[in-house]
């Protein structure tokens, strides 16, 4: 189920559970995705439902979308993930790299949800 501002969605497998609003990655697998691991893991999308393991899931790839937070952002923040595929802000340390998944289009705090625009990219400190 795609979410309301989603430009763009395709149908993955999950190759492990996945939660709803979780940033997420490519998996071991052609057509496979997973909760994101970290602030070096290259970013797809975000999921719009929470599936089992090997279940069908439409993962929303553009677009502003709804993602839930793992730390305290402020609107405008680049964010990365952590390593349950939340979203935190992207703070990498002087030559060292961070995959990040978009900009933070509201402030908010750890368990909090906000619109997110998606643009994976990848910045150097």
């Amino acid at each position: 189920m795609a979410g309301p501002n989603t430009l763009l969605t395709k149908a993955f497998n999950a190759g492990g559970a996945v939660t709803k609003y979780r940033l997420l990655k490519i998996g071991a697998n052609d057509d496979e995705v997973i909760e994101a691991v970290g602030v070096t893991a290259p970013i797809v999308g975000v999921s719009s439902e929470t599936v089992v393991s090997g279940a069908r899931i439409d993962v929303d790839m553009a677009g502003l979308l709804k993602v839930e937070l793992g730390g305290t952002v402020a609107r405008g923040d680049y964010l990365t993930a952590t390593a349950a595929g939340k979203a935190v802000k992207a703070a990498p340390a002087a030559g060292t790299n961070n995959d990040v998944a978009g900009v933070a289009m509201a402030s908010g705090v750890n368990g909090d949800i906000i619109n997110v625009m998606l643009m994976p990219c990848r910045i150097q400190g």
